[in-house]
């Protein structure tokens, strides 16, 4: 029944405590640090840049006492988009800068350059990169202390107008969400799969896997929907008018260490982001393919 297990291949949204240092970390500086890491992962360019982000991630996910294979389990879910993606990005003529592009095979008017193979490759590891990342903190995160780092550093925009709290419950909840979905999508194949429905690997590979899950999205955004209405009904239930007016039992106290970490993730960002990679790739692809 490992076709089934929807659950058990979607890690984000976990929680794993394992008392690291990265988990004794304020919420407010694991949060600004993800954003710093975020930061370098999007704007980097090339794949050296992009391997030491994705290495560093890794190096993070071992410190915090998180099995890597735990860890990569997200990524088998994730493979049907991001081979979706890759083949997008095939037939968009992009051209990255420094690079001169040659086409690698032909057939009538669709081509693929070796740009196109450079830039599915990176995108690739960009997203790999992004998927670690996220599951890193929300494993050493709980979700009440998400949702008071969010709030606790979104508060000073509240004179601008900014709903604080409002926010933060969202992210909260979105992320919450995503292990309750896949249970629930986990349920409705085994139910279809009881009336007669195949949700095995069969011989179309990821492509007939991704073809046969189809059927579940409309039943799944149905129960989302509801699922919706009935946590805005019991909130309405309990009196919660948002956060305006409300006081905070938690008061968040950060430490050196917390600030410690938030500068060593900026220096690290800028680096990355700063350093000669797409200059140093372009040459080497170019040998490669001259």
């Amino acid at each position: 029944m490992s076709e089934f297990e929807f659950l058990r291949n979607v890690t984000i949204g976990q929680y794993l405590p394992t008392g690291s240092i990265i988990h004794r970390l304020d919420p407010r500086a694991k949060l600004l640090g993800f954003l710093a890491l975020l930061a370098a992962t999007m704007m980097v360019q090339g794949y050296t840049g992009a391997v030491i982000v994705l290495g560093l991630i890794v190096a993070l996910t071992l410190v915090a006492r998180i099995p890597l294979r735990f860890a990569m389990t997200t990524l088998r879910t994730a493979a049907p988009f991001l081979l979706v993606f890759a083949v997008l990005q095939l037939v968009v003529p992009v051209v990255p800068q420094g690079m001169t592009c040659s086409d690698v095979a032909r057939v009538g008017f669709f081509g693929v350059s070796d740009c196109a193979l450079y830039l599915v490759g990176l995108s690739t590891l960009r997203f790999v990169t992004l998927i670690l990342l996220l599951g890193l903190l929300t494993y050493t995160t709980a979700v009440t202390e998400m949702a008071h780092g969010i709030e606790a550093g979104l508060r000073p925009l509240q004179a601008i107008g900014l709903p604080a709290h409002e926010l933060s419950l969202v992210a909260t909840i979105a992320i919450r969400f995503v292990p309750v979905l896949a249970e629930e999508i986990e349920r409705l194949a085994k139910a279809q799969a009881a009336r007669g429905a195949d949700f095995g690997q069969g011989a179309g590979g990821v492509v007939t896997r991704v073809r046969r899950l189809l059927p579940l999205m409309v039943p799944l955004i149905l129960i989302s929907l509801r699922r919706a209405e009935d946590l805005a009904l019991a909130m309405e239930s309990r009196g919660y008018v948002g956060g305006k007016g409300r006081s905070h039992f938690v008061q968040l106290r950060a430490r050196p260490a917390d600030w410690m970490a938030v500068a060593v993730a900026l220096i690290i960002t800028l680096a990355v982001v700063r350093g000669p990679w797409q200059g140093l790739d372009a040459a080497i692809w170019t040998s490669i393919w001259s």
